[in-house]
């Protein structure tokens, strides 16, 4: 990994300080749409705090389980070698949605409202932090100007390529949030969404095969994409739109709403850039 400077015998990475950045838009955005909807603002830090525990750890996990379980085995010491790299996004959103579901069920907290609440916020933080991200595209068949030179070869920004998708999806997340028929809409739309970003991603990465061009982390994205659109189905078949009403109030997206969000694309990739050429 990158790194930005050293305090003592501790390196300062740039996937780290990327991560943190990504982790502090996000909680913004959490407690901006948490205080809009009403909701306990303590009782929302608090579950956006140990979800965000959650999933690092679950993210951890699942990269040693699903993309280099052999080694780790040989190596059991290295598990905790987390500044070293080695964290799946898949897995923090699966490890993430799982205890957030058993936090908000033991504390009393609708689970599908909080998800909404939560979705552009996480979306924006995973956007911030793929700029700091090392693990870089494969090589280019035919070299395009964008390209990113790494040991002597030109590759895929693959990082970039992800921010910029997540960009997208935020912008259509934080638009749509006055048109939501039932609670949990918005999460369910973002699982979809970050899962068909990861997976057009994935064709420009190198990872584990499971057949023809398809990685494990095609093949876990689409079992999330399969088991959202159940859930979506399910859940709104249990609720009643005019009852439940998840957020029927208008809500005007600014210009310089926008703007700030194309900013964000601008000196990510500017960052970007500078650090890695």
């Amino acid at each position: 990994m990158k790194e930005l400077f050293r305090i003592g015998n501790f390196g300062i990475y740039v996937f780290g300080v990327a991560i943190a950045l990504g982790m502090v838009a996000g909680l913004w955005i959490m407690m901006r749409e948490a205080k809009r909807k009403k909701m306990d603002s303590n009782k929302m830090l608090d579950l956006a705090m140990y979800t965000i525990i959650a999933a690092v750890i679950g993210a951890r996990v699942y990269y040693i389980l699903a993309f280099n379980f052999d080694h780790y085995l040989q190596n059991p010491l290295e598990i905790f070698h987390v500044r070293s790299g080695g964290l799946s996004i898949q897995g923090a959103l699966i490890f993430g949605a799982l205890f957030a579901l058993w936090y908000t069920k033991k504390n009393n907290i609708s689970f599908l409202k909080a998800a909404d609440t939560f979705a552009p916020g996480i979306i924006m933080g995973q956007a911030i932090g793929r700029i700091g991200c090392d693990v870089f595209g494969v090589p280019m068949d035919n070299i395009y100007p964008w390209a990113v030179r790494v040991g002597g070869q030109l590759l895929h920004p693959a990082q970039l390529y992800e921010m910029f998708l997540d960009l997208i999806l935020f912008g259509y997340l934080w638009r749509g949030r006055s048109r939501l028929r039932y609670n949990g809409e918005l999460f369910i739309k973002y699982i979809l969404g970050f899962s068909i970003n990861r997976a057009i991603v994935e064709f420009f990465r190198s990872n584990p095969m499971v057949f023809g061009p398809f990685s494990i982390a095609h093949i876990t994205s689409f079992v999330i994409i399969i088991l959202a659109l159940v859930m979506g189905r399910v859940i709104k078949g249990k609720q009643s739109a005019v009852e439940e009403g998840a957020g029927a109030e208008k809500i005007n997206v600014s210009i310089l709403e926008y703007i700030l969000v194309a900013a964000v694309g601008l000196m990510g990739t500017w960052i970007y850039y500078n650090i890695h050429q």
